[in-house]
């Protein structure tokens, strides 16, 4: 087995045929062929089935091609360490961010990123963690920050608790409910809601529930900063976002925060990656820098760090 033969395989499973991966390659398409045909035969299994639509991995090629992606990443990851040891700082950084990180750390840290690793490629993936968790245990994303998952992963991963959170109650401005000073007021408005994850409805009405309120009128689900800023721009709904976006600028010049009196939890916010596959340099300077510029602990006590359980 030869890291070539993983590298074609990763190719046709991505471009989903042989001619794609060819050109993709750069490599003649019966070249590729045999590279996978040899593969195939020292596996002594079937990887891929040849329909007229293009290349499907099997069954066992499913399991395969999840390890070979690990072990490509990990390629990846050791050539580009070794570069930026020597000063050579060049190579790529993925990094999953839910919404908060987004808003409320990210801004602070790009600069400092980009003048000390200028020639490294950023990678951002805008995310929850079910979203990305397949990601993280290929080793095709470095690390996750953003909202604690309800359901605890399998394990194999590293969770580390940063700082817990709050939220805000966020319109447009000139919103007719913008004096508003209670939840209990807001409770027959249209709201807008940002994934914590997968059961992301339950998660606004049991806050509402809390504080003996009917759930809330839901009328938009969205997994991205730039829809939730769009929609609370252009319409009278309402959502509830972290707490930072009063510091982000695109949202501080066009939305307003709405000052309840009650206090709205917010999922806390963790680090999530594999702790068998260091960071590079460069990943690792950066997810510094992201901890670095998000909010202390609210009980001011060191950074937790524990595996993830099964």
């Amino acid at each position: 087995m030869k890291l070539d033969q993983l590298q074609h395989l990763a190719a046709i499973v991505e471009h989903g045929s042989l001619r794609a991966a060819s050109r993709r390659l750069q490599l003649p398409q019966p070249a590729l062929t045999r590279s996978i045909r040899a593969l195939e035969k020292d596996l002594g299994e079937a990887l891929f089935l040849r329909e007229t639509t293009g290349m499907v991995l099997t069954a066992a090629g499913r399991r395969f091609h999840v390890r070979a992606s690990a072990i490509l990443h990990e390629a990846r990851r050791a050539r580009e360490e070794m570069a930026q040891c020597s000063g050579d700082d060049r190579g790529t950084v993925v990094a999953a961010l839910s919404i908060m990180p987004h808003m409320g750390m990210l801004p602070h840290s790009m600069s400092v990123f980009r003048q000390r690793y200028p020639r490294v490629q950023l990678n951002l993936i805008e995310g929850l963690f079910p979203d990305v968790e397949r990601g993280l245990r290929e080793g095709a994303i470095d690390f996750y920050i953003g909202a604690t998952p309800r359901a605890t992963p399998a394990s194999g991963l590293t969770i580390e608790h940063l700082f817990d959170n709050t939220r805000a109650v966020v319109c447009r401005k000139g919103h007719p409910l913008a004096a508003s000073r209670t939840l209990k007021s807001l409770a027959d408005a249209d709201w807008a809601i940002t994934a914590v994850d997968y059961n992301a409805e339950d998660d606004i009405d049991r806050l509402f529930d809390s504080h003996g309120l009917p759930a809330p009128r839901v009328q938009l689900r969205v997994r991205s900063a730039m829809s939730i800023m769009v929609a609370l721009a252009s319409t009278d709904l309402l959502a509830m976002l972290p707490v930072q976006c009063s510091e982000f600028p695109l949202i501080r010049d066009a939305l307003h925060i709405i000052p309840v009196r009650e206090t709205l939890p917010a999922p806390a916010i963790v680090q999530i990656r594999r702790p068998d596959m260091p960071l590079t340099p460069a990943a690792e300077f950066f997810a510094d820098v992201l901890r670095r510029n998000g909010p202390q602990s609210a009980t001011g006590k060191t950074l937790r760090k524990a595996p993830l359980s099964s």
